[in-house]
């Protein structure tokens, strides 16, 4: 489908969804930001995005994803399949289920979006994605919220793995390398963890805020530090 000429300081974005209106709604949003945001690749099937681009890509800052799509896929299959290529979702759904919610962040979802919240929130987590700090909108940290204890987010596995790696090394890279992941996905995890601190009302917006927030929860000892 014809998509809107890209502003030369805009971000890059690809849509993901098997309705056409959807696309034609959200470059239209995206087009009216100050300022826009391009949309540079459009598709109806997960396949199709991952035929194109089969890696992270320059200038796509970040994947918008519905999660019905018509793909051979399931819906979290294709979610994985994008996030396991190195890119940065935001998956934006009308599911308001916790539960999918949850399990899209376990998969690597930087951000989830219902279509009901308002396409503001769609515009500041593309930006947020964009500069690699979390976006929350009200469902997910609703759904955060009600899975915390006592304003303790719960990490996955590899989210704790990621973060014990990193507060032991001053790169990324280095993070990436020692657990056979890509910097983008250790960007992406360390994205996540700060956006479940966030929605529990203990933001970690620095590393030696994370750190402080990992021992004050036991995930982390002083003598591992």
């Amino acid at each position: 489908m014809p998509l809107p000429d890209m502003h030369p300081d805009s971000l890059g974005i690809a849509v993901v969804d098997d309705h056409d209106i959807i696309h034609t709604g959200v470059a239209a949003r995206c087009a009216q930001a100050d300022p826009p945001v391009g949309v540079v690749s459009s598709h109806l099937t997960a396949e199709s995005f991952l035929d194109a681009h089969p890696t992270a890509t320059p200038g796509l800052s970040a994947v918008v994803l519905d999660l019905e799509l018509r793909s051979r896929k399931t819906d979290f299959e294709a979610l994985a399949a994008v996030v396991d290529a190195g890119h940065t979702v935001i998956v934006y759904t009308h599911l308001e289920n916790d539960e999918i919610i949850l399990r899209c962040m376990d998969l690597g979802a930087v951000t989830y979006l219902a279509k009901s919240e308002g396409q503001h929130h769609l515009i500041e987590a593309i930006r947020a994605a964009g500069t690699g700090e979390p976006y929350i909108g009200p469902r997910m940290a609703a759904a955060i919220w009600a899975d915390s204890t006592v304003g303790r987010p719960r990490l996955t596995d590899r989210e704790l793995e990621v973060l014990s790696a990193w507060f032991q090394t001053e790169s990324k890279d280095i993070v990436a390398k020692s657990l056979y992941l890509s910097p983008a996905t250790v960007k992406t995890h360390l994205q996540r963890i700060r956006a479940k601190y966030a929605a529990v009302g203990r933001p970690a917006p620095t590393k030696a805020k994370l750190v402080a927030r990992a021992v004050q929860d036991g995930l982390l000892s002083i003598d591992e530090l």
